[in-house]
């Protein structure tokens, strides 16, 4: 296949970001190359998933049958289990420590495909994808499409993605657990495989479950006057009049315990971690790069963006915008770990100590 991808590396897409009426006309040439690539992601697309290879020092990965789906890929090791899901999106569908599950599950979805009636958004687990949010045009080949699946090593996965007709996009994902511990590196690699100059963003999406506490570290340099800004409406964001009792800060952290008022929360954090405290008193940690001199693909320019509704919370690290000629790639890189993790008499929670985990961590 990637044979394929090499012989049409300048194919053009069928659509164009930010095109408008002026570019409507094109040649005969390009829609030869349009359908060409129509055609070729919608073979990608429609082919049955297919698990790659695995090497001799594969321990620690295998494919499995889960939650309605074949061919899925389980890292683990003597503490953590991650499944990785390859039928529709590229997901993290459970990563658990010591049988504690940390993602939002959602039975209604299980063994699911891109044809379901259920709303594609609202797909649970660990989600990845690309932005800005407002303004890349819809990219279901990758979003809720089928990926190829391969053990490249000892808890090693790497998914790959069909190309998105509509964009000349592909994404390649690689997941790998840590020997002994719940150390996650996710790393997306997206690839310009059309004909014209693409502009796009990373955009974490993970599910966990509502009722948790989220640490954001604020920037001192922030340029919202509070260190953030929320969704006032659908169509304006700012900064409600009224506190919100579920949104506070302490010590340089903005903390939002519960379900708050609002649906969105945006920061422009300058340090790059991100932190969710659960019911069950696991702390799941995501570090990640922050370049502070860079746009945003968030819609404020924000690193980091926290979503709510009433049964699930999205933990959103986001990307620069990336400028991509045709054949050339951007990568971004996330650190997931797991801690148990019980809050100080009272419910406080110590930063200190939240801060001592991700300076460990790191980001690599």
């Amino acid at each position: 296949m990637m044979f394929v991808f090499a012989m049409f590396r300048g194919a053009v897409p069928i659509a164009r970001a930010g095109v408008g009426k002026a570019e409507i006309g094109v040649t005969r040439d390009e829609r030869i190359r349009h359908g060409i690539m129509t055609l070729i992601g919608m073979a990608l697309f429609l082919s049955p998933v297919t698990p790659g290879w695995a090497n001799e020092g594969s321990e620690g990965a295998r494919f499995i049958d889960t939650a309605g789906y074949a061919d899925c890929v389980e890292l683990s090791n003597g503490t953590t289990r991650v499944v990785i899901e390859p039928n529709m999106g590229g997901r993290v569908l459970s990563y658990a420590l010591e049988g504690e599950e940390v993602l939002f599950q959602d039975a209604r979805y299980d063994g699911v495909l891109a044809d379901t009636k259920l709303p594609h958004n609202l797909l649970p687990g660990g989600r990845f994808d690309l932005g800005p949010e407002l303004t890349l045009p819809p990219r279901e080949a990758i979003w809720s499409g089928r990926w190829r699946a391969e053990i490249i090593g000892p808890r090693h996965v790497r998914l790959t993605s069909a190309i998105e007709p509509s964009l000349g996009l592909q994404v390649i994902r690689r997941f790998e657990l840590g020997p002994e511990n719940a150390r996650l590196v996710c790393e997306q690699t997206v690839v310009n495989r059309g004909g014209v100059e693409r502009s796009v963003s990373y955009w974490g999406r993970t599910f966990v479950p509502a009722g948790g506490v989220c640490l954001v570290p604020l920037n001192p340099r922030s340029r919202f006057p509070a260190g953030y800004l929320e969704y006032l409406t659908r169509d304006a964001i700012g900064q409600h009049a009224a506190e919100d009792p579920r949104i506070m800060s302490r010590d340089g952290v903005l903390i939002i315990d519960g379900t708050p008022l609002t649906s969105k929360v945006m920061v422009d954090a300058s340090d790059g971690w991100l932190a969710y405290i659960t019911r069950g008193n696991l702390l799941f940690l995501t570090t990640f790069p922050i370049e502070t001199d860079r746009l945003y693909g968030g819609v404020a320019s924000d690193s980091v963006a926290i979503w709510f509704d009433a049964l699930r919370c999205e933990l959103e690290p986001l990307g620069p915008l990336e400028r991509l000629p045709p054949g050339e790639a951007a990568v971004f890189t996330q650190v997931w770990s797991l801690h148990p993790f019980t809050p100080t008499e009272g419910g406080m929670v110590d930063m200190d100590s939240v801060r001592s985990i991700a300076s460990r961590q790191g980001i690599h």
